[in-house]
């Protein structure tokens, strides 16, 4: 076990936790980031992001994590690549986990992130970035005139549907009943849409292609007649799933599980934890939005610190 208390420990390395330790290094704090053996968040899947402030060429979302990676260790944030299995914020100094390591901490900050539900399909993992996305707004302009394939059947899938016949010349909504769990008005928006048409009671069994998606395998879920679909991308939206299972008990969460911060800032229910990100982001979901709690963050936990002297 570490004999230091830390100031601040930061949970997560994607867009929030890592700005978050920008600020906190900066602050002097010296903090600890628990990077995590798969860091960078969900932007280490992605390719070119174009919406990112301040990169008029776009920027490969790899490069841009190792960048923040970069700017936080310049001001002396260190780093551990390995996962935190369990955290103890009911007795203070707070006990952070780290395989046969224990870590104390004045504070916390949790930056884990949510990750996207997939289908299940092998070829998702292996064609992610290249015509497998789960973000329209992230990769909606790189479809331009094409046709491609938007996967649910909820608010979320209909209006990340509609967003993309922006550039889309056809947007196919592959929805595994004969009815959607949309509320009426999103249904009415999708159905009127010309460039928007519903594929019913069908799955995709699999998705095909060589260097980039090229075609799906639609399975009837009624008759389980395969039949291939030409198009040049498939796009996601069954939902996210809060990364906190680490914290379950020790912070409150909501029903789908997601950490609930208080009002406009990322304090947590126990004084001194704060969460930031996708962790605890329901709607935004985005890096920018990310990067904008993980400063939050900072300037919470900073404060926080001062109270304690």
């Amino acid at each position: 076990m570490s004999e230091n208390i830390e100031n601040v420990i930061v949970i997560g390395s994607g867009p929030s936790g890592l700005t978050s330790a920008i600020y906190l290094a900066r602050a002097n704090l010296n903090p600890l980031v628990i990077e995590g053996y798969i860091y960078g968040g969900q932007l280490m899947m992605t390719t070119e992001i174009e919406n990112f402030p301040g990169f008029p060429e776009g920027i490969m979302g790899p490069e841009l994590m190792e960048n923040m990676r970069k700017q936080a260790e310049r001001f002396g944030a260190r780093f551990i690549t390995k996962d935190v299995t369990k955290v103890d914020f009911t007795n203070r100094p707070f006990t952070v986990e780290v395989e046969e390591d224990i870590y104390k901490a004045k504070s916390v900050v949790i930056s884990t992130g949510a990750s996207a539900k997939l289908l299940g399909l092998d070829a998702e993992r292996k064609f992610m970035g290249k015509g497998v996305s789960t973000c329209a707004t992230c990769d909606g302009a790189f479809y331009r005139n094409k046709k491609i394939a938007m996967v649910g059947g909820g608010d979320s899938a209909l209006e990340e549907a509609i967003f993309l016949t922006r550039f889309a010349s056809k947007v196919y909504v592959i929805h595994r009943r004969d009815k959607l769990r949309a509320s009426k008005i999103m249904q009415d928006k999708a159905s009127s849409n010309p460039k928007i048409e519903f594929v019913w009671n069908s799955v995709i069994d699999d998705i095909l292609g060589d260097k980039k998606v090229t075609s799906i395998n639609l399975k009837n879920v009624i008759n389980n007649e395969i039949t291939n679909m030409e198009l040049d991308g498939v796009f996601v939206a069954i939902g996210h799933n809060p990364n906190t299972s680490l914290f379950e008990g020790q912070v409150k969460l909501d029903e789908k599980g997601y950490v609930i911060t208080e009002g406009k800032s990322s304090k947590t229910n126990i004084a001194g934890v704060f969460a930031c990100g996708d962790v605890q982001d329901i709607s935004y979901k985005q890096a920018i939005t990310a990067a904008g709690s993980g400063c939050m963050s900072a300037l919470d936990a900073e404060k926080y610190l001062e109270s304690l002297e």
